[in-house]
């Protein structure tokens, strides 16, 4: 089916900058891949939305990232990215790349392991 990795994750101090990236595998019909997003969750906290974009390249953030975080897409890759900076110790999460596919067959939403996102001095 679908896979989802992430990777870029790590240790970055306050106001540091760091690269998300997510590849999907498997069987993809990539126009059906509608949007793609991340989404972290700190301990003891739900799972919230980040950011996402859509196939057609509209963006949405989560008002605590706006400005200092950018989602791009790489359709022919299957591949998003998240760029992050400014980076704030509440950033600090596991950052969970999600992948949305409809219609046909495969549909539904798809999860990644998650990568660990820590800022701190």
């Amino acid at each position: 089916q679908v896979q989802l990795v992430e990777s870029g994750g790590g240790l970055v101090q306050p106001g540091g900058s760091l690269r998300l990236s997510c590849a999907a595998s498997g069987s993809i019909v990539s126009r059906n891949v509608i949007v793609m997003g991340w989404y972290r969750q700190a301990p003891g906290k739900q799972r919230e939305s980040v950011a996402r974009i859509t196939s057609g390249g509209n963006t949405n953030y989560a008002d605590s990232v706006k400005g200092r975080f950018t989602i791009s897409r790489d359709n022919a890759k299957n591949t998003v990215y998240l760029q992050m900076n400014s980076l704030k110790p509440e950033d600090t999460a596991v950052y969970y790349c999600n992948l949305v596919l409809w219609p046909g067959v495969g549909s539904g939403n798809y999860w990644g392991q998650g990568t660990q996102v820590t800022v701190s001095s």
